[in-house]
């Protein structure tokens, strides 16, 4: 078969004219020849499975410069181009759950309702809340990256990763906790709060960047971050990476966190099992932290970029949260996690014998805990 019309082309391809030109000038797909007299643009056959190509990539949403390397690497590695595609669209994913995350919060907001806890009223009496918090290096990892707080505003998980991933979480949570020593949360609504939050939140990413640019990859230096700021009847919660919060009421234990992983995005998605996510090779694989790289915001190993989760929970006497690092949740199966936060006596009995437990399943990785329990106001004299 000769060359194509571009009209042939286009009607082969599924492209119209106008954009086959415009890949043209972009260098994204050039004809294989342009007649010297007409200007008539020719296209050989072969070429249509790039252009088909171009065509579903640009159904994914891909932007042209990134669908240009794509193509590209078909050529050469097609794996490679494999990846490529499967690390958009994990980023695609992360963004998409960013955008649910926040209009599920908006909608229980708006109708003053909370999927995980019943509402309190806000003219109850102030709740006082009892804490521990630990961290342990474990029995394979040389240093501890982790960092754990727990104080009378404030409790917070931070697992670093990189060169300086431990600077890194400390420096996330400093600046958590210093939004807790200026009070702010007690008596503000709601709106303000969670606007104050996320103002801290950027703080912390610019924290988190500055270290990472002192070193030599600051793309590789980063945390998660999973904190609760305390207002006296609610809980404000942050969340960025696969560190955990969960709840413990009547007896039963809710994860109040949606891990940010690819393995998680494969679940959400029906591609995998929770199962088989346990023990998948890319369950470690972040889609978004806090990082030194641009923005901010992404995972390890090329993870993608996106915004930290931030609402608010009411709280009851009674309740006991539990806040910890995946060196906890990847080693320890739930159910052991739920016995032993329910059978504990105080914070500190519940934070020692969880990071033995992590330990005695081999304690792969640094584990950090911070138990608190939610105790009713005290009585007026």
């Amino acid at each position: 078969m000769g060359l194509l019309t571009i009209g042939a082309f286009a009607k082969a391809s599924r492209l119209s004219p106008k954009a086959l030109r415009l890949y043209d000038e972009l260098g994204l797909l050039a004809p294989a020849r342009v007649d010297p007299v007409t200007g008539y643009r020719l296209y050989a056959p072969e070429q249509l499975e790039r252009a088909r190509l171009v065509v579903w990539l640009r159904r994914l949403g891909m932007p042209l410069a990134r669908i240009g390397e794509v193509c590209d690497l078909c050529e050469s590695d097609a794996d490679a181009a494999a990846r490529e595609v499967r690390a958009f669209w994990a980023r695609a994913e992360a963004e998409t759950a960013a955008r649910r995350d926040l209009a599920a919060f908006l909608i229980d907001h708006l109708s003053w309702k909370d999927p995980a806890m019943s509402p309190t009223s806000s003219t109850a009496e102030p709740l006082n809340i009892r804490y521990a918090a630990r961290s342990d290096t474990g029995l394979v990892r040389e240093s501890n990256q982790d960092t754990a707080y727990a104080g009378p505003r404030l409790l917070a998980v931070a697992d670093g990763f990189g060169v300086a991933g431990a600077p890194a979480g400390e420096a996330a949570v400093q600046v958590l906790k210093r939004l807790g020593a200026e009070g702010v949360g007690a008596g503000v609504p709601a709106g303000d709060l969670l606007n104050a939050l996320e103002d801290a939140v950027e703080r912390a990413g610019r924290a988190v960047r500055d270290i990472a640019g002192a070193g030599p990859a600051p793309h590789e230096v980063g945390t998660t971050l999973t904190a609760m700021l305390w207002t006296g009847s609610r809980l404000a919660l942050v969340h960025i990476g696969d560190s955990r919060a969960y709840l413990l009421r009547d007896g039963e234990l809710f994860q109040i966190t949606h891990d940010h992983t690819f393995v998680q995005s494969m679940v959400d998605e029906g591609r995998l099992s929770p199962e088989e996510a346990t023990s998948h090779p890319q369950r470690s694989l972040l889609l978004r932290a806090l990082t030194g790289g641009a923005g901010g915001a992404g995972g390890a190993g090329g993870g993608a970029g996106g915004a930290a989760d931030i609402r608010l929970h009411d709280a009851r006497p009674g309740d006991r949260y539990l806040l910890c690092s995946d060196g906890l949740s990847s080693v320890v199966p739930t159910e052991d996690v739920r016995q032993v936060v329910t059978a504990a006596r105080d914070p500190e009995q519940a934070v020692r014998e969880l990071i033995a437990l992590a330990n005695g399943a081999g304690g792969p990785d640094n584990v950090s805990c911070v138990v608190a329990d939610v105790l009713a106001p005290e009585p007026r004299p």
